[in-house]
């Protein structure tokens, strides 16, 4: 516990500090935050991650405009104001390597191409056992992954967040945009899924 800090306080509490003082100071008011949150969580959603996978998996000079610039690439899409205030990082899974998102500190995630992260995401144990076991944890998810895949852990924070490009399905080839955005979930968007 620090002196006169707030380690001891849940996130949602020192979120509601901060958002205290900063009302105090005459930056913002209640409503103009609420109004923010509001316009993020309505567009929120999966679907804009999904998108973005898809148009990658279709267009190889997109894919790699978003390995180099994750908030270009998701600009080009119309999500440039969800993803507004931090680096987006997009890692891309291949035969031998699997990616996969935490925010050990607290929940760091893209919101806006995500939707609202799920409460596994923010739990301890998430949090904590992806970063020591994360073939174990992936397992539970039923992500069983071959020995040899090497398998990197990301941890998010407040100024880089990150978003998995899983690898494309078979048939890919054989697919438009809108039906390979829909074999993308939110899981594995994060890593917790192959797609």
């Amino acid at each position: 516990m620090m002196s006169g800090g707030h380690a001891e306080l849940p996130v949602a509490a020192r979120v509601r500090a901060f958002e205290e003082r900063v009302i105090a100071a005459g930056l913002t008011t209640d409503a103009e935050l609420e109004e923010i949150l509001a316009g993020v969580y309505s567009s929120a959603s999966p679907v804009n991650g999904a998108r973005m996978v898809a148009r990658a998996w279709t267009d190889p000079a997109y894919r790699d405009r978003l390995l180099a610039d994750g908030n270009a690439a998701a600009a080009e899409l119309g999500f440039a104001d969800g993803a507004r205030g931090y680096l987006l990082k997009v890692v891309e899974n291949t035969a031998g390597v699997h990616n996969v998102i935490v925010c050990t500190l607290c929940s760091c995630y893209p919101t806006s191409l995500l939707g609202p992260s799920p409460s596994w995401y923010k739990s301890f144990a998430y949090r904590s056992r992806v970063v020591r076991e994360p073939r174990a944890v992936l397992a539970e998810f039923g992500l069983e992954l071959p020995e040899d895949t090497e398998i990197r852990v990301w941890d998010a924070n407040s100024e880089t967040r990150y978003l998995v490009l899983p690898r494309p399905p078979g048939n890919a080839a054989g697919l438009d945009e809108d039906a390979l955005a829909a074999q993308v979930s939110r899981n594995g968007l994060i890593g917790t899924a192959a797609r």
